[in-house]
């Protein structure tokens, strides 16, 4: 699914939609429970249970679950049906759901962004993960270390991961092969990106870049992932895990110098200025105008599809080559809603989500859209298997991952308003490479610009 920044600043100026815990409750008369219910919500039914499923995904990675939805449909015959729900992208569900709180029509099971997981805490209308795991002595250990790390808050699993990825270093092999390099080790850090951009870039007999060695959009993920691998908290409070979080900390010299080098890249014509757009900067890479870039795993499939060349992938680099190196995850999550919703609902929602976690779901799951199998058992399945064997570059992310620390750095940063910080980092980011403005000074303006906007969430809520 692709990134919607316009949207994403539109929704994040909204966050006063619904903010405090009081406006968000509901108004429905149909009760229900914050605490998990047991198997026995689904004896004696007078027919199948009715779970309704909002979720953000479309195109190839909608088909996907639709297939998932069937099949559980198929499976339950009788007893649950499961009906799946696009909303639109990432930001939409989520401002979809904060309308439906206030009008108490929620639905079943919602899949929020891991930038909503504040909120959906704050909101009190959901179930905690945590609890359907102590209910039913579920077993947590195969799901992947480092997504439990992220959704865990105050020791409680709040959410279930499902679709969630990790950046990678993607490269352009056959321009590695034809610069001398070695396309089986990307660069590592930023020298040695910088190193391989002067080899790779390609000028013409009129002195202008017909390919540059690396270029990728300005992205405030990138920030958030290049400040856990040195080891660097987001936000204050021990990452917003200790505390309600009060400041944001990506003016933290390692991102000054992150961004200088960003300049520095483009300034000497080793790095295409892309700006913010998402789209642009892939469609640089699969066109072959930049031979490295920075992006999700979930574009692993788009890229193999679209390019001409032959992609490698590696490690999201590091800013310093003895960085700690750990990661953080992105995606999303699915929340059961516990208020307005009957016990029977619950129940059946939280036996779907069981279903999506299984080995089997996951196999299929990451085979046909890229994500992580959230349970890494999942990498054992036939499809999983297969897509491994033909693609050997979608294993990359589950490595990196599990060589990652699991952390409060690596946690990420948690807060209500990081859709907002996200906007904020990019448009300093951006400032300090098309302006005269310092990256000093434009991320420190940047934070002081969040500081503000945190201050007024914490006080909506309490």
């Amino acid at each position: 699914m692709r990134r919607t920044r316009t949207r994403t600043a539109l929704v994040a100026g909204a966050a006063a939609l619904c903010l405090s815990v009081t406006a968000c409750g509901s108004d429905s008369e149909g009760g229900g429970s914050l605490s998990a219910p047991g198997p026995e919500a689904l004896e004696d039914l007078d027919g199948p249970v009715q779970v309704e499923f909002w979720h953000s995904m479309d195109s190839t990675n909608g088909q996907v679950l639709n297939g998932l939805i069937d099949e559980f449909n198929a499976e339950h015959e009788g007893r649950i049906k499961v009906t799946g729900s696009f909303q639109g992208d990432y930001d939409t569900t989520l401002a979809q759901h904060r309308a439906a709180i206030q009008q108490g029509n929620t639905a079943n099971i919602v899949q929020i962004y891991d930038l909503g997981t504040q909120f959906m805490i704050d909101s009190g209308q959901t179930v905690p993960a945590q609890s359907f795991v102590d209910k039913d002595g579920y077993d947590t250990g195969p799901i992947e270390d480092a997504l439990l790390n992220y959704f865990t808050v105050d020791g409680e699993l709040r959410s279930f991961p499902f679709n969630n990825s990790t950046p990678l270093m993607y490269i352009n092999k056959d321009a590695f092969e034809e610069a001398g390099l070695d396309p089986e080790q990307p660069p590592k850090d930023l020298a040695e990106i910088r190193e391989y951009a002067e080899a790779l870039t390609v000028r013409g007999t009129n002195g202008q870049v017909e390919r540059y060695g690396f270029g990728a959009a300005v992205y405030g993920w990138f920030i958030e992932q290049f400040m856990a691998r040195a080891a660097v908290p987001y936000c204050d409070s021990g990452n917003g895990r200790e505390g309600r979080a009060t400041e944001v900390l990506f003016d933290d010299p390692n991102v000054v110098e992150l961004v200088e080098w960003w300049q520095g890249m483009i300034d000497d014509e080793l790095a295409a200025p892309l700006g913010r757009g998402t789209d642009d900067a892939q469609a640089a890479f699969t066109s072959g105008r930049a031979a490295m870039t920075l992006e999700s795993t979930g574009s692993m499939g788009g890229f193999l599809e679209q390019s001409s060349f032959e992609v490698g992938a590696g490690y999201f680099p590091l800013i310093h080559a003895d960085d700690p190196a750990g990661s953080i995850i992105g995606g999303a999550s699915l929340w059961i809603n516990g208020t307005g919703h009957s016990d029977a609902e619950t129940r059946a929602s939280w036996e779907f989500v069981q279903f999506l976690l299984t080995p089997a779901a996951q196999s299929k799951w990451h085979a046909g859209t890229g994500y992580l199998s959230v349970n890494t058992e999942g990498y054992n399945g036939p499809e999983a298997s297969e897509r491994a064997a033909e693609y050997p570059q979608f294993s990359v992310a589950a490595d990196q991952l599990a060589n990652s620390e699991t952390n409060v750095n690596t946690a990420g940063c948690m807060m209500g308003v990081m859709s907002e910080a996200r906007v904020a980092a990019e448009e300093a980011w951006e400032a300090a490479l098309v302006t005269d403005t310092t990256a000093a000074d434009a991320l420190s303006a940047g934070t002081d610009k969040v500081s503000r906007k945190i201050e007024e969430y914490n006080d909506s809520v309490g």
